[in-house]
């Protein structure tokens, strides 16, 4: 498969709400396998199709130890979110170096389609929890650091342009 290229924050393509999925294709087979093989190559927990420029609703996951626990969830929908709520420490591939307190539920059940097209209910809690509605996030064109302060969401903001125009040399 592919490595997909990611986009990094701000750019403004990040704040675009992805469009569900019309039908799971052979298309949307290999764009899961190329997100799989991108998060997993970047070291990361979850990707949404939006961080790499697709903008529809198409999310990867793999909080396993051994990274062989994929979890893919096709128009994923919050149809329960418990009363609790934790501060988590979050991170994202799209803010690389980045790490932040973010209000999250401490549990949630997702229904979605997987990623041969059937219908799927997920309950989640802790750090799976907290990755499915982080990822949900960029479905909805949110990034994590908008959670954050102004002034917080500016010194990242100013960092990762600077990071961007020296990578760029």
């Amino acid at each position: 498969m592919a490595l997909l290229p990611l986009l990094f924050f701000p750019d403004p393509r990040l704040h675009t709400v992805a469009k569900p999925v019309a039908a799971v294709d052979q298309r949307i087979h290999t764009l899961v396998a190329d997100m799989l093989d991108t998060m997993y190559e970047a070291k990361g927990i979850g990707l949404a199709a939006t961080q790499v420029d697709v903008h529809e609703r198409v999310i990867v996951i793999d909080v396993s130890e051994q990274r062989d626990q994929a979890v893919v969830l096709i128009n994923p929908h919050l149809v329960w979110t418990s009363t609790t709520t934790h501060l988590n420490e979050e991170g994202c591939l799209s803010v690389p170096g980045i790490y932040d307190g973010v209000e999250r539920f401490d549990a949630v059940t997702v229904s979605a389609l997987d990623a041969s097209g059937q219908s799927r209910v997920v309950q989640a809690e802790g750090l799976l929890a907290v990755c499915i509605q982080h990822e949900m996030d960029h479905l909805l064109g949110k990034v994590f650091v908008e959670y954050l302060s102004p002034l917080k969401r500016n010194r990242i903001k100013k960092k990762m342009l600077k990071a961007q125009r020296e990578d760029a040399r």
